[in-house]
């Protein structure tokens, strides 16, 4: 019996990690099929159209040029051409003037990748001057091919990379939307143990929930990546041409949310140190807490609906308003300094999150009841200091 149940969970542990392989696999077939394709069709090109009998910088270049991750791909092959030109005319004119041997490799390489630094200071131009430099000084010392013929055989790699991600594209919506419905689901799930753990009055909640929110940041960087892929697919792949304006507006998302979920990260650790020193609370700011996660909801679910279908922009914009109306200084009037400072956190993520609904500062600001005689942005009519 003791052999079995200690069987169990590592047959679970295994079905978990399998799944998870599964998963990572089926997210990465396109990249995949594409580095393959573009590494066959440098090859080919090279060889059949070029007529270089041992192209091997085509299809290095083209994988290269693409790898795995998505984003920022045209710069990857401009990057790479540049890396191998640069490694290969130094490694050409330093082999010829020196020889080769251990102290020629290691000027070489310092050289090339030094230059490459001062061009442009890539990480991909760098690392291609160094193993064009190499493979100059080693396995293809000048002569063994001519310095033009693999130059172009790293022109053709690079743009064979491109053409197959403008033929066989990624959706460059698909991917970004749903990583900014990830970013979401972090900040709505944060928000909602934050609540729990204000009303409760425990910081184990809190902690855990400020744990998540600093997690978050990896989500926001892949968004970004995420977006920059889209764009370059957008722009270069006519078979998406008509999702620019949809990629163009999910772009402008990004900025708000990284700043939402920042706020959302102060919010929480003062709602820590609310808890941890006793403060005065209204339950009526941990209801608001409360009511700007179910408002997340309905904006996550924006984001990740097709076009046409619900909810809206307006919808998300009427669901914050609402929950910036009760945003009001009279919930902190008789509070201490960590209540305060989440009411501040809350009303400036309210503005961060109807600036990501589609509405400009001003206009998500004058959402706000007013905390001053005098504010900077003149609040909707009916707000009035409390």
């Amino acid at each position: 019996m003791a052999s079995t149940r200690r069987f169990v969970p590592n047959r679970a542990k295994t079905k978990d990690r399998v799944r998870d392989s599964v998963h990572r696999v089926r997210a990465s077939l396109l990249p995949i099929l594409q580095c393959a394709l573009a590494a066959g069709g440098a090859w080919w090109i090279a060889t059949e159209v070029v007529g270089h009998p041992k192209p091997f910088f085509a299809p290095i270049a083209a994988v290269v040029s693409l790898g795995i991750a998505l984003g920022a791909r045209m710069r990857r092959s401009i990057e790479l051409i540049v890396g191998v030109s640069v490694g290969i005319g130094i490694g050409d004119l330093l082999i010829v003037l020196i020889g080769s041997g251990t102290w020629q490799i290691v000027l070489v390489v310092a050289l090339a990748m030094t230059i490459a630094v001062l061009l442009d200071g890539g990480p991909v131009i760098a690392v291609q001057a160094a193993s064009s430099a190499v493979l100059v000084a080693t396995l293809l010392p000048p002569g063994a091919s001519g310095n033009f013929d693999r130059m172009l055989d790293a022109l053709v790699g690079g743009l064979m990379g491109i053409a197959v991600v403008a033929i066989v594209p990624t959706h460059p919506m698909l991917r970004a939307r749903d990583t900014a419905g990830d970013v979401l689901g972090v900040a709505s799930d944060v928000l909602r143990l934050c609540a729990d753990g204000l009303m409760e009055q425990n910081p184990k909640l809190l902690v855990e929930a400020l744990k998540q929110a600093r997690a978050s940041q990896t989500k926001l960087d892949a968004l970004r990546n995420d977006l920059t892929s889209g764009r370059e697919i957008s722009r270069i792949s006519p078979l998406h041409w008509n999702t620019r304006a949809r990629v163009v507006r999910l772009d402008a998302m990004a900025e708000p949310l990284d700043n939402a979920l920042r706020n959302i990260r102060v919010l929480v650790r003062r709602s820590l140190s609310l808890v941890r020193d006793d403060e005065i609370l209204d339950p009526r700011l941990v209801d608001e807490v409360e009511k700007l996660s179910h408002a997340v909801d309905v904006l996550r679910s924006m984001i990740l609906a097709k076009p046409g279908e619900d909810p809206d922009e307006l919808e998300v914009q009427r669901v914050l308003r609402a929950v910036a109306a009760g945003a009001r200084y009279e919930l902190v009037s008789r509070g201490g300094l960590s209540a305060n400072v989440v009411l501040a956190q809350l009303r400036s993520t309210i503005v961060d999150l109807l600036q990501a609904s589609g509405l400009d500062r001003k206009a998500a600001l004058s959402m706000l009841p007013p905390t001053v005689e005098h504010p900077y942005v003149a609040p909707e009519e009916g707000f009035g200091l409390d």
